[in-house]
């Protein structure tokens, strides 16, 4: 068993910044290969936004390459998504994934929106 705890989200101006947080129930280095951030905005399918390794390789979307970095800290076993330069099509609920003994595991999802 995993439990995902996301926070950070909310509201910002365009062109400006957020930083998400998730912490795991578990070790991240110890128990899992990757972790990763999802979005989905309203009417539309959940879309893969930054992933990493525990050896610490990162791969991002497209459209947030340049803006939003993932990182993690081992020893809090947390995993953040700072986003820069946001834009309205940012907005959506993100949430944290990783995959565990070949199950998938959620966080609850936690708000960004964008104002233009």
């Amino acid at each position: 068993q995993v439990q995902l705890v996301e926070s950070g989200g909310g509201l910002v101006q365009a062109g400006g910044s957020l930083r998400l947080s998730c912490t795991a129930s578990r070790s991240i280095f110890f128990s899992f290969n990757a972790m990763g951030w999802y979005r989905q905005a309203p009417g539309k399918q959940r879309e893969a936004v930054a992933q990493i390794t525990s050896g610490g390789t990162t791969i991002y979307a497209d459209s947030v390459k340049g803006r939003f970095t993932i990182s993690a800290d081992n020893a809090e076993n947390t995993v953040y998504l700072q986003m820069n330069s946001l834009k309205p099509e940012d907005t959506a609920v993100y949430y944290c994934h990783t995959l565990f003994t070949a199950r998938n595991y959620w966080g609850q999802g936690t708000q960004v929106t964008v104002s233009s």
